[in-house]
């Protein structure tokens, strides 16, 4: 019963209610959430394709100043490539619990959507070819798909090409 009723408030977060704010369409795909499961475990459940499945990652450059590059599941930021096409000296992956508190999401749960900080967003640019992709939704086992150009209308993602394949 229990289970139940946490599937039945999945839609609202802060992720959720910004897509609805700005009339973005969108389907909701709850799993079983799996710690360090990643990308792979949630494409597996859902029966996705993981490279459709975009991960929501929280970094930093040589300042500390917060950024989320959005990539697609299969594939690693080459971070020299990303901060010489942002003008930044350096970026690295921010500590988790730093990550927390820019994001204001748990990681694992991050969306680019609802963040509790405004960041710069910067998606990988094969992902807008994509007709749609799975996004995480705003908590730990739950992802929205919806179409990649959301990204750039919403969030007014910057189209880098910086993914190295895994």
């Amino acid at each position: 019963m229990a289970k139940k009723d946490k599937n039945a408030h999945v839609s609202e977060t802060p992720a959720t209610q910004m897509l609805k704010a700005h009339k973005v369409a969108f389907t909701e795909h709850p799993y079983e959430y799996v710690e360090h499961g990643g990308t792979s475990e949630s494409a597996r459940q859902l029966g996705l394709d993981e490279h459709a499945v975009v991960k929501t990652l929280v970094m930093q450059d040589q300042d500390a100043k917060p950024l989320i590059v959005l990539m697609h599941g299969d594939c690693k930021v080459s971070t020299k490539n990303l901060a010489r096409q942002i003008g930044a000296k350096s970026v690295e992956p921010c500590k988790p619990e730093v990550a927390n508190r820019h994001s204001g999401y748990l990681v694992g749960g991050t969306s680019p959507f609802g963040t509790r900080k405004d960041m710069p967003v910067y998606i990988e640019e094969s992902i807008l070819a994509l007709p749609r992709i799975a996004i995480n939704g705003g908590r730990r086992g739950f992802l929205v798909q919806i179409d990649p150009q959301a990204c750039l209308q919403v969030l007014g993602a910057r189209p880098v090409q910086c993914a190295l394949a895994e």
